[in-house]
C-alpha cells in the first residue's frame, strides 16, 4: 500500500467507526449529516469537560464521516493537507478542482459556534462540484 492508499483506508476506517454508533441515522447520505450536526451541537454543551485530545479525536471522526460522504457522493481522492495536518478530499481531477477539509469545521461548529452548520458547509460543497466547469479550484474549509 501507497501513503494515498493508507490515507484512504484510514479516513474510511475512522468513519466507519462514526456510522456504527448510529447505523439507522447515519447512512452514508447528505441527509444523515443533519445528524452529525446534532451530534456536534449535543457534543459541544460537555466540551468544558473534555480533554484538547478528546476535542480533537471527536472533531476528526466526524469530519471523517463527512469526507467519505463526499467520497461516496462524488468520487474523488483524499491527500493530506500539510499546512492544516489534516486529509482533504479532492474531486474532479484533471477537469476541475473542488477540495474539502473538515476538521476546522466540526472543531468550530463543536466549540458551539453554530455558523459552522455542518448540512449547510457540506451544501455549499456539493452545490460547487455539480456545477464545476473545467478550470474551477475552489476549497471549502
Amino acid at each position: 500500500m501507497n501513503e494515498a492508499d493508507d490515507l484512504t483506508a484510514e479516513v474510511q476506517r475512522v468513519a466507519a467507526g462514526i456510522a456504527a454508533t448510529k447505523p439507522d441515522r447515519l447512512d452514508w447520505s447528505e441527509a444523515s449529516l443533519a445528524v452529525v450536526e446534532e451530534m456536534l451541537a449535543e457534543a459541544a454543551d460537555f466540551v468544558d469537560g473534555m480533554t484538547g485530545d478528546q476535542v480533537a479525536n471527536i472533531a476528526q471522526q466526524m469530519g471523517c464521516y463527512i469526507l467519505e460522504v463526499g467520497r461516496r457522493a462524488h468520487g474523488g481522492r483524499y491527500v493530506w493537507h500539510e499546512g492544516r495536518s489534516a486529509p482533504v478530499l479532492l474531486v474532479g481531477e484533471p477537469d476541475f478542482r473542488v477540495a474539502l477539509l473538515t476538521w476546522d469545521k466540526t472543531r468550530g461548529r463543536l466549540s458551539g459556534d453554530e455558523a459552522d452548520n455542518i448540512p449547510f458547509f457540506y451544501a455549499g460543497f456539493a452545490g460547487r462540484v455539480r456545477s464545476a466547469t473545467p478550470g474551477v479550484d475552489a476549497l471549502y474549509v
